[in-house]
């Protein structure tokens, strides 16, 4: 079997894996339990600053943890982009928070799908690790006044209209 041959498995194979523990994982409870205050960091974002979650206190908050080599992770990327071009001036904030080990790595991806909100960068992974979240993509939505209200495990297509449904009861 050649080098590209392997690569091609290998990377299937951990798409599939990817979305079997997401499939699985889709109704798991988490350690982040709702109406419970979300732990609050501060990562580097891609575009310059560091941004703290603090900060964003009156704003309904997205924080979707993604790696480039999860799947649904790519696909779930321009519904969210989609959600925050939607509703961001309605005071909605979406801070994608990526996992790779190479920073570079998040910033070809997020470049190559336009994607236009906020990516973080937590390498050490200390931030996934505070919100207990083993599952790509995870997905907080958290309300104005820094609780959580809604824990998602996984992506399959359709999760999005969730998604909308829980950012404009939110934002009310």
């Amino acid at each position: 079997m050649n080098t590209p041959t392997i690569v091609r498995r290998a990377f299937a194979l951990r798409t599939v894996a990817c979305v079997v523990v997401a499939v699985a994982a889709g109704t798991a409870s988490s350690a982040i339990a709702p109406q419970a205050q979300a732990p609050d960091f501060s990562l580097h974002s891609m575009s310059g600053p560091n941004m703290r979650l603090q900060d964003q206190r009156g704003r309904v908050v997205m924080v979707n943890f993604w790696a480039t080599w999860c799947a649904p992770c790519r696909q779930e990327m321009p519904q969210l982009n989609r959600l925050y071009q939607k509703y961001r001036s309605a005071g909605f904030v979406l801070l994608g928070v990526n996992v790779d080990d190479d920073p570079s790595k998040a910033a070809e991806v997020a470049t190559k799908l336009g994607v236009t909100f906020p990516v973080l960068l937590g390498p050490e992974k200390n931030v996934s690790k505070l919100y207990d979240l083993s599952t790509m993509p995870s997905t907080v939505i958290i309300d104005r006044d820094g609780k959580v209200r809604y824990v998602h495990r996984g992506y399959l297509a359709g999760y999005e209209d969730n998604y909308e449904k829980q950012i404009r009861e939110l934002l009310k």
